[in-house]
């Protein structure tokens, strides 16, 4: 049904709307004391060119929290080629509560904004960044250095990264940097060693080409040369070398004036590098080079390696985004206290979690960065002298990086492979002897070769291979190659080849392939047929450097190997260290001597967080018989709950009361308490039952009081009780660990992601088991991501974001209350970011969030519909329906206020 009604047709609906409505849809309450987050939008005008009369817009948003008269630092946060000033609103809006005051904006060509895109021109893109920070100094809530001065730092990701330097080097008062995936030198990124990197420019280009802003929609004026929003100047320079194949003078000149580099030597901001490993467009070795000329001002650097990068594969987006704050709040805050991290980090292959099949990651640290030659290995590589041929039109051509598949290169650290392809007679290899022991790469290894040609020119893949003992697998790490134009090579030549800056571990008993090809999928090879000669030089040597200073925390043990001595001796020291603390501990209240747990004002700040809780003023009750949810995004302060709910840290404020005691480390009530953690260990050789029998006899108690039977008959493990554990499924194992947990028949069951790992089918005994448990007169307690699991099995529901509660009551009342709606439309195509943002700023709505059968909005009080209605016809929205939705889904993302 459209609603596009005029005159009085429109009220006489809004009246009909509202009186069948009712009030039946539910709430979206926030915590009262959670810091709220303003929001400021405003388009400002800069001028296109310096001296010129005509301005281009430039959109921007600007987010305080807390009180509006206390200064604060500022930060400008810069997006990625091809986004705009939303896709950093999640992280201004979490740093505005960290308490900063932050300043987004769309860059000029993007977004809402409008001029050409200029590749961060010094006299366009960067100088607007040095405009927003006049705005910043004018801010009565930004504190200031001195007058027009703000204290302001910058963080951005790629092309968001490299403005932010570019801006150091051009403004004096950016005070900190925080860069990621990013460019050095523009020019040697698109055209390293002289090579055109022909896919990565394309895809480049053709993002920024979907049209002309200044332009009448639909039509690309002649002078942007079919390149859409690009300046004229960058659209002919990528024309020109697109076709030519290979870059010039000019086109390496112009992309270099807007290189950070070009102002290297200005730099002097604090700057924290975030360089990725699955990155073939912006490598390792463009941090490097970055690192390298910032030392030199005397800048204080710390480097970290990345799981992922342009190519795909693990951002690490929370621990980055972690790092980043803490970076600003030591040069921005002047928090001696911040914990920045170490001056060199690398992200490396943990393993694959057993539970989900994902790839687990843990960092490797150095006190110093090492650069990419430190410490090097001679490895001698054999082969003879070589001859291969680069193909007419440079097709079939060698296949390793491609954009957006990279990420397989991060399996080669498990050994599984990757995605590359080198044909035959198009390339040369060198094979090292078997490693004798294993070799970690941290860094570009180098060799030297001589090259001859048919041509007068040579373009080659340097790449490097692990290969397998018996040959049959080998592995490019990273997916990255090296390429080279090597001038004159018709009268033969010896080249010093550095080969991609990996880290790489090399177990013994593989070798190290060499491998130069003459084609590959992402670059611009020679169209012209050629045939090349090539051979080891300097004695075949490989150099690769390694540092034994970086080291990685050693993978976590079986947990049988340290539960039970562990638990003895945490035990032991509990009572020694809290002996005298118990004497102190408050009195037992009687009057909750029935009730499983009581929190009230719990705090929990954890050190070097000066101003950050991990949990804030949280109160809630559970009572006996229900199942209760806990729920929250990342960061929620579930866990931080769950281990003081323990006895394993202690609150900062507030107390926690199990069966009216309260709760410190060693306390006796935890005799009642059970819980079940990210799983645990067992002895794989030992049944399932002996497992268990070991278990108990290790907590000292009687055998009588294990209740065992109870236990098992409410886990259902049935005849596998008898068997070996190494033969379970993961079903079997959850179920065993929560035999566990309940041995001795708790009175309160603490359950951290029960399902993690399971198929459907064990979901849902998994939840038939916690229904059972508390319908016996218990009470359980779980935290889980499944939300339509938590519907399923949960009677009470808590809802965390960001340390506080945001709401806890019965699952029914909070997935019916009712002040949320969620508005249909006819065509889901209209709900773009700016309409979702018009919404928002009608009269009566809290928040608005796209939802797959939708818009949810929440509203300051039920009798707002009407006039939501009113406002939504306004915006000539097509909406069919507004009415309840009752998903619990969508009332979580409604109460945390969308997605993180």
């Amino acid at each position: 049904m459209d609603l596009r009604l005029r005159g009085r047709r429109l009220y006489a609906a809004v009246g009909v709307l509202a009186l069948l409505m009712g009030g039946g849809v539910w709430a979206g309450a926030t915590s009262d004391a959670a810091p709220v987050v303003h929001r400021e939008d405003r388009a400002l005008a800069v001028p296109e060119k310096p001296g010129g009369t005509k301005t281009v817009r430039i959109d921007t948003s600007y987010f305080t929290a807390g009180s509006s008269t206390a200064r604060r630092p500022a930060v400008l946060l810069a997006h990625g080629f091809g986004g705009s000033k939303n896709e950093v609103r999640p992280q201004a809006e979490r740093l505005a509560r960290d308490g900063y005051a932050v300043l987004t904006w769309s860059a000029r060509g993007f977004g809402d904004s409008t001029g050409h895109i200029g590749l961060n021109d010094p006299d366009r893109e960067v100088a607007d960044v040095s405009r927003l920070v006049d705005w910043l100094a004018k801010r009565p809530e930004v504190r200031l250095d001195k007058a027009g001065d703000p204290r302001v730092g910058i963080a951005g990701a790629s092309y968001g990264g490299a403005v932010a330097l570019l801006a150091a080097g051009h403004d004096p008062r950016i005070d900190a940097l925080a860069p990621q995936i990013t460019y050095w030198n523009l020019a040697d990124a698109l055209f390293p060693h002289g090579v055109f990197k022909k896919l990565w420019s394309g895809i480049f280009f053709t993002t920024g080409s979907a049209g002309d802003p200044t332009a009448a929609p639909g039509r690309v004026p002649a002078s942007s040369g079919g390149c859409g929003r690009f300046a004229a100047d960058l659209c002919a320079m990528y024309e020109r070398v697109a076709v030519d194949g290979k870059p010039d003078a000019a086109a390496r000149a112009l992309l270099e004036k807007r290189s950070p580099s070009a102002v290297g030597d200005r730099i002097e901001a604090p700057t924290l590098i975030m360089q990725g490993q699955t990155d073939s467009l912006f490598t390792l070795d463009q941090a490097d080079a970055m690192e390298r000329a910032l030392r030199r001002n005397g800048a204080p650097v710390s480097v970290d390696w990345i799981a992922g990068g342009h190519d795909g594969g693990d951002r690490e987006t929370a621990r980055l985004t972690d790092r980043t704050r803490a970076w600003f709040d030591r040069y921005l805050k002047g928090d001696k206290g911040a914990d920045t991290g170490p001056a060199f980090r690398v992200s490396r292959s943990g393993g694959v979690d057993s539970t989900n099949g994902s790839l687990q990651l843990r960092g490797a640290s150095g006190p110093a960065y090492p650069g990419l030659t430190h410490d090097p290995l001679r490895i001698q590589l054999t082969g003879p002298e070589q001859r291969f041929t680069s193909p007419p039109g440079a097709s079939p051509p060698a296949i390793s990086a491609v954009p957006g598949v990279g990420a397989l290169g991060t399996l080669s650290t498990l050994g599984t492979g990757g995605l590359a392809v080198d044909f035959p007679g198009q390339y040369a290899r060198f094979d090292s002897a078997p490693l004798t022991a294993p070799v970690h790469l941290t860094g570009a290894p180098r060799t030297t070769v001589t090259v001859r040609s048919t041509s007068r020119d040579a373009v080659l893949f340097a790449k490097l291979y692990d290969v397998a003992p018996d040959g049959t697998k080998q592995v490019l790490p990273a997916q990255l190659v090296t390429p080279y134009r090597i001038s004159g090579a018709d009268r033969g030549v010896r080249v010093e080849l550095r080969l991609p800056a990996v880290d790489h571990d090399f177990a013994a008993g593989h070798r190290m392939r060499l491998v130069l090809a003459a084609t590959d999928l992402g670059y611009a090879s020679s169209a012209e047929p050629a045939t090349y000669t090539v051979a080891a030089a300097g004695g075949g040597a490989l150099t690769v450097p390694t540092d034994a200073r970086v080291r990685a925390a050693a993978p976590p043990l079986p947990a049988w190997t340290w539960l039970l001595p562990s638990a003895a001796a945490v035990l032991a020291a509990a009572l020694l260290l809290t002996a005298r603390r118990r004497a102190t501990a408050p009195a037992p209240d009687p009057s909750l001597a029935a009730v499983p747990l009581v929190i009230d004002g719990l705090s929990k700040k954890y050190a070097g967080a000066s101003d950050r809780y991990a949990v804030r003023d949280l109160s809630f009750r559970v009572e006996t018989g229900q199942v209760l949810g806990l729920l929250g995004p990342n960061g929620a302060g579930k866990t931080t709950t769950l281990r003081m709910l323990m006895g394993l840290i202690r609150p900062d404020e507030g107390e926690i009361r199990v069966f009216g005691h309260g709760i410190r480390p060693g306390a006796p009530v935890l005799s009642r308490v059970g819980a079940f953690v990210e799983g645990a260990g067992f002895l794989p050789h030992l049944s399932g039952r002996a497992n268990l029998d070991l278990y108990w006899r290790a907590t000292g108690r009687p055998a009588a009081d294990a209740h065992a039977e109870e236990a098992l008959a409410i886990a259902g493990l049935g005849t596998a009780l008898d068997r070996a554990v190494r033969t379970y499924s993961q079903g079997m194992r959850q179920r065993l660990a929560l035999a566990q947990a309940m041995l001795g028949l708790p009175d309160l069951l603490i359950l951290d992601e029960p399902t993690n790992g399971l198929d459907p089918p064990q979901i849902r005994e998994m939840r038939e088991v916690m229904i059972r448990y508390a319908a016996a007169g218990r009470t359980v307690i779980v935290s889980s991501h499944l939300l339509s699991e938590v519907e399923q099995s949960c009677t009470h529901l808590v809802v965390m974001d960001r340390g506080r509660l945001v709401r806890s009551g019965p699952v029914a009342e909070i997935t019916g209350a009712q002040d949320s709606v969620l508005v249909g439309v006819a065509d889901p195509g209209a709900l773009t970011e700016a309409v979702v943002e018009k919404v928002r700023a009608l009269p009566g709505v809290l928040a608005a969030v796209r939802a797959d059968d939708g818009l949810l909005v929440r509203l300051d009080d039920a009798a707002a519909t009407p006039r939501l209605l009113a406002g939504l016809l306004r915006l000539d929205l097509p909406v069919h329906r507004v009415g309840p939705h009752r998903r619990l889904e969508d009332a979580f993302l409604t109460l945390i206020g969308g997605d993180r």
